[in-house]
């Protein structure tokens, strides 16, 4: 039984979930479909690339991640087939998959598409499901499209690293409104090496200790700590932290009218 998961930009109110999953299911009812998230928002791939990479490193080796993501970013031509590290993605060609990776994938595939085909969503998550069921029937990823196509690439969100300080991007406020910024723990204990810190945002709050929960500050303080994914949160014991100093998510649009509510650093000493 393959396990497939489905994460898209389409909203949980829209009927094209359902449908989506209906399509695949007529491919193959077998297939077990495990919901990664469908509210991702348009037009965010650091957002995107986040949710995706923290949920799909803990699923089982040759999983199948199906990513309806910006499908329409450009008008599409090809879809990818991408295996890397022990598990299987398609998406569009849209520079998102390098994102999620951080990496150029192991092996790449492009899966072509009808010319006379209506290229919508459902069409397409047509495509991707019969490249999975071949996969699954034990066809050779090499014979299911075109192998080594070109592709385009984007540069996933690093943080800015000097000598002295780390400045990372708020890439993600989950429902609580806890801020998840795009610096790792590793990174973090990397840059630190051993010397004090403090995390700064908002111009003048400052954060100069690491927490395991939320639980260990009274009620209403501000904390940072490493979230289950390893990046660095920071948030409020039973408070909203996003809403309560102003902070915003990274976008472009905003990067640099609003840099200040998307930004955080750390300073070493």
């Amino acid at each position: 039984m393959a396990l497939v998961t489905l994460t898209s930009d389409i909203g949980s109110p829209d009927y094209l979930v359902g449908a989506i999953k209906a399509q695949l299911l007529q491919t193959n009812p077998e297939f077990r479909l495990i919901d990664i998230s469908h509210t991702i928002p348009p037009f965010n791939y650091p957002q995107a690339a986040y949710v995706c990479r923290s949920a799909i490193r803990q699923f089982p080796d040759f999983s199948y991640h199906i990513i309806l993501v910006n499908l329409f970013d450009k008008k599409p031509e090809q879809l990818l087939l991408a295996f890397h590290q022990n598990q299987y993605f398609l998406c569009a060609d849209n520079g998102l998959l390098t994102m999620i990776l951080e990496d150029n994938p192991e092996v790449i595939i492009g899966l072509p598409l009808d010319k006379d085909a209506v290229k919508n969503t459902i069409y397409l998550t047509s495509v991707m499901g019969e490249a999975v069921n071949k996969l699954v029937r034990g066809e050779s990823i090499q014979r299911i499209g075109i192998p080594d196509v070109s592709y385009q690439e984007k540069r996933h969100l690093r943080p800015m690293v000097e000598n002295n300080s780390l400045e990372g991007q708020i890439i993600f406020i989950d429902s609580f409104e806890n801020v998840i910024v795009n610096i790792t723990r590793e990174q973090f204990e990397e840059q630190r090496n051993g010397r004090r810190f403090t995390i700064v945002f908002k111009r003048d709050e400052v954060i100069d200790k690491i927490s395991e929960t939320y639980a260990d500050v009274p009620e209403g303080e501000k904390l940072a700590l490493f979230n289950s994914a390893g990046y660095l949160e920071i948030a409020i014991n039973k408070g909203n932290a996003a809403g309560l100093f102003g902070l915003k998510g990274f976008s472009e649009k905003l990067r640099q009218a609003q840099l200040s509510y998307q930004t955080v650093r750390v300073y070493f000493s």
